[in-house]
C-alpha cells in the first residue's frame, strides 16, 4: 500500500474521534448521524479524487467497510431476537386478542394501499420522462447479469401465491431465528404471535403462571432493548463508513449514461414521500414533526440499503420518538421490511414494465393493462420475501407475469446502488407511516399526534 493510501486510511479512522466527541456532547442521536453522513460524503469524494494521484481506493475500502459492514452485521444480529421478544411481549400484554387483528389489518392496508399508488407513480414518471428500454446499451457486466437474471427468473416462475404464503409459515423456528430463509422475519412474527396466544391461554387457565410468563417476557424485552440502544450508539460511525464506501465505488459515467432513469426514479420516490406526509396531515399528524423525528432512521436506511437491518432503529424510533405502542411499532417494522415496499415493490417494477412495454408497442395507458399491472405489483409485494432479493426480484415476478422480458433489470445494474439507497429509505418510511397511522386510527395518541413534545 502506498504512503498516500496509508495517510488517507489513517485520516478516516482519525475522523472517527471528533465524530465521537460530537456524538457524546449531544443528547440526541440525530446530529451525530448527520455529521457522520457529511463526513462520509467528504471522505468518499476524496477517495474519488485520489484516483488521479495514483491511489487505488480498492485497497482502502475493505478497512472502511470493516466499520460499515461490521455495524450492519450487529444490526442483523438484533433483528430476530428483537422481533421475537417484542411481538411476543405485545401479544402477552393484550387482554383482547381482537386488537391483534385490527393492528395487522391496519398496517397491511397502509402498506399495500401505498404500494398500489407507488406503482401508478412509477408508470406516470416513466411516461413523463419518456423512458424506454430501446436505447439502453448492453455491456459486459450487463450481459453477465442478464444470464444470471434469466436463470433466476426461471426459479421465480415456480412461486405461485399459494407457495409464497406457505413459505411464511414456520417449520423449524430455530432455522428461521438464524435468518436462513427469505421469509424468516415473517415466520418469526407468526411464531411469536402463536407463542403469545398460548401464553394468554395459560393466563386464563392459571392466572399465577400467566403473570409469571408476562414478567419473564417483560424482563427479556428490557434486556433486548438495552442491547438495541448499545448497538444504536455506533450508528454515526456506521453511517460515515457506509456512505464513504458507496461514494468511492460509484461510477459517475454510468450514472450520466442513465441520467433520465435516475432522475425519474428520484422524482417518483420524492412524490411518494410527499404522499406519506399528506396521509399523516389528513389524519391530524404534523408531517414536519414526524420527519424531524424519523430522519436519522431514513439516513441509516439510505446508507445501509437494508430494510431488515433498519428494523431495530425503526422500532426504537416509533416507540421513543413517535409514541407508537410497542405492538404497533413491531408489527409495522416487521411487515414493512418484507411486505408492500413502496420503493422496491411498487415504483421500480412498474417503471421497468413501462420501459419494456413501450418498445413492444403496448399501450401502457390502456386502463385494463394499467389495472392489471397495479394488481400484479400489489400481489407480488407479498412475494419479495418469498423469493428474496428486493427490487430485482420484484421485477422478476412482475415482468414475466405481465408477459415481458426481464433483461431490462440487468441493463440498469450500473445505477442500481444509487437508486436503491433512496428506495430503501422510502420502504422504511412507509413502514413507520403505517405504524403512525395505525396508532391514530386505533384511538391512541402519542407525542407525534398531539405535538406535546419537541422534535429533538
Amino acid at each position: 500500500m502506498q504512503l498516500l493510501s496509508l495517510f488517507l486510511l489513517a485520516a478516516f479512522f482519525v475522523a472517527l474521534w471528533p465524530l465521537n466527541i460530537w456524538h457524546r456532547s449531544r443528547a440526541s442521536l440525530a446530529p451525530a448521524v448527520f455529521a457522520g453522513l457529511l463526513l462520509g460524503v467528504v471522505y468518499g469524494a476524496l477517495l474519488q479524487v485520489s484516483r488521479e494521484w495514483g491511489v487505488r481506493p480498492g485497497e482502502l475500502l475493505p478497512w472502511i467497510e470493516l466499520v460499515g459492514k461490521g455495524y450492519v452485521k450487529l444490526l442483523y444480529l438484533l433483528v430476530m431476537p428483537l422481533v421475537l421478544v417484542s411481538i411476543l411481549g405485545a401479544v402477552v400484554k393484550m387482554h383482547r386478542t381482537e386488537s391483534l387483528g385490527k393492528i395487522s389489518l391496519s398496517v397491511l392496508a397502509v402498506l399495500l394501499g401505498t404500494t398500489a399508488v407507488a406503482a401508478l407513480v412509477g408508470v406516470m414518471m416513466a411516461e413523463l420522462f419518456h423512458l424506454s428500454a430501446a436505447g439502453l446499451v448492453e455491456g459486459t457486466r450487463e450481459a453477465a447479469r442478464a444470464e444470471i437474471l434469466n436463470e433466476r427468473a426461471g426459479r421465480v416462475e415456480e412461486f405461485g401465491i399459494a407457495q409464497i404464503l406457505l413459505s411464511f409459515i414456520p417449520e423449524n423456528i430455530f432455522l428461521d431465528l438464524t435468518g436462513a430463509r427469505d421469509t424468516s422475519v415473517i415466520a418469526v412474527v407468526i411464531f411469536a404471535v402463536l407463542l403469545g396466544l398460548a401464553a394468554l391461554a395459560v393466563r386464563r387457565e392459571n392466572p399465577e403462571q400467566g403473570e409469571a410468563i408476562e414478567r419473564f417476557v417483560g424482563i427479556a424485552q428490557l434486556w433486548i432493548m438495552q442491547l438495541v440502544r448499545l448497538v444504536m450508539a455506533f450508528t454515526p460511525y456506521g453511517v460515515m463508513a457506509l456512505v464513504a464506501a458507496l461514494i468511492a465505488k460509484s461510477s459517475w459515467a454510468d450514472i450520466l449514461n442513465l441520467f433520465s432513469f435516475v432522475v425519474a426514479s428520484f422524482v417518483a420516490i420524492g412524490l411518494m414521500f410527499l404522499l406519506h406526509g399528506a396521509l399523516l396531515l389528513v389524519n391530524g399528524i404534523s408531517p414536519l414533526r414526524y420527519f424531524a423525528r424519523v430522519w436519522p432512521v431514513l439516513i441509516f436506511a439510505f446508507s445501509s440499503r437494508s430494510s431488515a437491518a433498519t428494523i431495530p432503529l425503526n422500532v426504537e424510533t416509533q416507540i421513543d420518538k413517535l409514541g407508537n405502542s410497542p405492538a404497533i411499532a413491531n408489527f409495522s417494522a416487521s411487515f414493512g421490511a418484507t411486505i408492500g415496499q413502496n420503493g422496491c415493490a411498487g415504483i421500480y417494477p412498474a417503471m421497468l414494465a413501462v420501459m419494456v412495454a413501450v418498445p413492444l408497442g403496448i399501450d401502457v395507458m390502456d386502463p385494463i393493462w394499467l389495472l392489471t399491472l397495479v394488481a400484479v405489483v400489489v400481489v407480488s409485494s407479498f412475494g419479495i420475501a418469498g423469493v428474496g432479493g428486493g427490487a430485482t426480484f420484484s421485477a422478476l415476478v412482475v415482468l414475466p407475469a405481465m408477459g415481458l422480458p426481464v433483461t431490462i433489470a440487468a441493463l440498469l445494474i450500473s445505477v442500481e446502488p444509487l437508486i436503491d439507497m433512496a428506495r430503501t429509505a422510502l420502504n422504511v418510511n412507509g413502514a413507520m407511516t403505517a405504524g403512525t397511522l395505525t396508532q391514530r386510527w386505533l384511538g391512541k395518541s402519542g407525542p407525534e399526534t398531539t405535538g406535546d413534545t419537541d422534535s429533538g
